[in-house]
């Protein structure tokens, strides 16, 4: 996507600096926009977990680069494989809920396997990596087209008024590679004059929407407007909310949502108002291994920090700022499980299908063998 009319995509190879990985450090948007270089394992992984990158398809994608770099870091150890599967280890702890970060790696490992020498297997961890990476923008490019017609049908009811739209968090192009996967059909509904609008989730306790993708949708030029959270149901009841589009962080085999917490409860308002409620997603968010989003999906639990204080810009210099008692305890859970029956559809780069078993594997045969 472009940020001040140049092109980007939020992580990268340098050109001329091949063994280091740049990336756009998400911390500081939208008042600054900063691109950090990592130039080892521990960078990497310092990135994930520290959340100079987010969202579930970007966090697999700085995953394969981290075993890249992992795999230059091991060309001159006696214990080339063995430092690849600790480097590996590592990188799956950094963040628990995403699957694409565990899947990303396991590419990695599988790949690599496959060289005669150290020095193959690095070129292999270098191309791998940047296979997946393109991968994840061929697939959020795909997403939107598939996730159009959606919204396009919705406007041929609307008569010339524009189509309403919630998100929650940022599953925007700065969660992928590029495109993003709940904004890919927003943009190409742009792109093709569609009269849309979306209401973008404020999303304690990090702000993503309020700092993340109101600031993407403000540098493509879409209409959009920022809410407090719990402002969605009163919208919805007021016929103010066409649809809803959320990503995904991990979705089960049965069609169970692993996404950024206050998630269901959106899911809840959408389906007492009626509301067609829609999950956009790649593939490798997909974890066949389980059934039960409930109670098989480990959710993150983050700093209390996140809760009780809040990063801003106040007279022009960013800062922290204490929004809750010193004393006072908190808890930050980073994701909930939004249950199948209340998902209109899943969005993916294949089509679009029903959070239900059956539909999923029509549209994915081979996951029948998995699990």
């Amino acid at each position: 996507m472009k940020v001040n009319s140049k092109y980007y995509k939020t992580i990268w190879l340098d050109d001329n600096d091949q063994k280091s990985v740049s990336i756009i450090d998400q911390r500081y948007l939208p008042h600054q926009f900063v691109v950090e270089k990592l130039t080892s394992l521990v960078d990497l992984i310092t990135a994930i977990k520290e959340m100079h990158v987010r969202g579930a398809g970007l966090i697999g994608a700085t995953a394969a680069y981290g075993m890249y770099l992992a795999a230059i870091e091991a060309e001159t150890l006696k214990t080339f494989d063995e430092y690849l599967i600790e480097s590996a280890t590592q990188l799956i702890a950094s963040r628990p809920t995403a699957v694409n970060l565990e899947w990303a790696v396991k590419r990695q490992l599988g790949a690599i396997s496959n060289g005669n020498s150290i020095r193959n297997k690095i070129n292999i961890a270098k191309k791998t990596a940047i296979e997946i990476a393109d991968e994840d923008a061929a697939f959020c490019k795909q997403i939107g087209l598939n996730g159009v017609s959606i919204i396009e049908k919705i406007a041929a009811t609307k008569k010339g008024s524009p189509v309403n739209i919630l998100t929650h968090c940022n599953a925007g192009w700065l969660a992928f590679v590029d495109y993003g996967s709940a904004t890919s059909p927003i943009y190409e509904a742009h792109t093709r004059g569609i009269n849309i609008h979306v209401w973008v989730d404020e999303t304690r306790p990090r702000n993503q929407g309020a700092s993340l993708t109101a600031w993407e949708l403000l540098n493509q030029g879409v209409p959009h407007t920022v809410i407090v959270d719990n402002t969605g149901g009163h919208l919805m009841q007021h016929g103010l909310v066409d649809m809803v589009i959320t990503g995904a962080d991990r979705v089960t085999r049965k069609g169970d949502v692993a996404n950024k917490i206050g998630t269901y409860l959106k899911a809840l308002a959408a389906k007492d108002n009626k509301i067609p409620f829609f999950v956009a997603l790649p593939s490798s968010t997909f974890d066949w291994s389980i059934t039960d989003g409930i109670k098989e999906i480990e959710i993150e639990e983050r700093s209390p920090e996140e809760v009780k204080y809040m990063f801003g810009l106040c007279e022009g210099e960013l800062k922290k700022i204490l929004v809750a008692p010193l004393n006072s305890p908190a808890a930050n859970y980073g994701f909930d499980v939004t249950p199948a029956r209340l998902i209109t559809g899943l969005i993916t780069e294949r089509g679009i299908c029903e959070a239900n078993a059956e539909s999923i594997t029509n549209l994915y045969p081979e996951s029948g063998n998995c699990g």
